[in-house]
């Protein structure tokens, strides 16, 4: 088993930052890829960012890409999301997981944490 616990949401005004973290225990967390999705209200969950476990390969989604930038210390058990030039459209519920390869596919990812709400205010 993993567990997830999110924290750094917030409310912040459009054009801000924010910087996402994601703790998990359990087993080893260096092993597996870890990810970074949201679901904003009446929306399904779409994929945001995600890294390979030695932190040398990294995916994000188009609506985000040279705007948040994901990042990892194994060290720590820690997975970060650096969020700048926030949008109201970021405004979402977002969630850490962890799965064994870097993929969009939110079912391919087994452990998930409760989420940290985002609102951008514009």
């Amino acid at each position: 088993q993993v567990q997830l616990v999110e924290s750094g949401g917030g409310l912040v005004q459009a054009g801000g930052s924010l910087r996402l973290s994601c703790a998990a225990s359990g087993r080893t967390f260096s092993s597996y890829v870890m990810g970074w999705f949201r679901q904003a209200p009446g929306k399904e969950r779409e994929f945001v960012a995600a890294i390979s476990w030695s932190g040398s390969s990294t995916r994000y989604a188009d609506s985000v890409k040279g705007r948040f930038t994901i990042s990892r210390a194994n060290a720590k058990n820690t997975v970060y999301l650096q969020m700048n030039s926030l949008k109201p459209e970021d405004t979402a519920v977002y969630y850490c997981a962890v799965g064994s390869l870097i993929t969009v596919e939110a079912d391919r990812y087994a452990y998930w944490g409760r989420g940290t709400q985002v609102t951008v205010s514009s």
